[in-house]
């Protein structure tokens, strides 16, 4: 029996089509592992701790050894939390619609949270930096308003992919699919609704090896 967290990273609920999709996935893998736990993480709705002021100055102050307060200490305990959520799982599947070229701040704020030395990676100063997260797979699926295909001018706006490919690999993770809805408002309705159907139907046969 495996754990799979399912992180959804869109405010708009069934409007949206990277959720619309994810719930696709999610139906047949559930269907194909019926003994499996599948955990949601809704960013919007889950009380993440801010990593503010107090979060960072814990992190530091543990990380040297050097001592702290128990504001300190409760404040890292919160991070510790959902870093423990996070790694708990086996496998995860992430749905993130794209906010200004790149993805949404409550997105980037778990990812914040969870990026720590001795959690997620590791430094040595002769081999750099490892990750710890790893032998998971993780599938994203990724909606944009426009299309910005591989090889193309606007390729270059596409600081979502990108970027979660980058973070998520740091960490460790190695196998990284994805499944991307494009364009969802650029050519109208019709086409948006066409390209949901391709990826609800690629998603439904991706769930049958994941």
């Amino acid at each position: 029996m495996a754990k799979l967290l399912y992180i959804q990273a869109s405010p708009r609920g069934q409007r949206s089509q990277s959720n619309q999709v994810a719930q696709a996935f999610l139906d047949a893998y559930k269907q194909k592992n019926p003994d499996d736990i599948i955990e949601k993480l809704n960013v919007f709705e889950a009380d993440l701790p801010s990593f503010d002021g107090l979060a960072v100055q814990a992190k530091y102050t543990i990380m040297h050894g050097a001592e702290h307060t128990q504001e300190e200490l409760q404040a890292w305990k919160e991070i510790e939390n959902v870093i423990e959520q996070f790694k708990s799982a086996d496998k995860y599947v992430l749905s993130v619609p794209m906010w200004n070229f790149s993805i949404p701040y409550k997105l980037k704020q778990y990812i914040d949270i969870i990026v720590q030395p001795g959690y997620t990676f590791s430094y040595d100063s002769q081999k750099g930096y490892t990750g710890l997260v790893t032998g998971k797979p993780l599938l994203v699926i990724y909606a944009r308003g426009g299309q910005y295909a591989e090889g193309t001018k606007a390729q270059a706006y596409d600081l979502q992919k990108r970027y979660i490919e980058q973070i998520f690999g740091f960490m460790g993770f190695g196998d990284i699919k994805s499944i991307i809805v494009e364009p969802t408002l650029a050519a109208g309705a019709e086409t948006a609704q066409a390209r949901l159907k391709e990826a609800v139907e690629q998603a439904e046969k991706s769930a049958r090896y994941f």
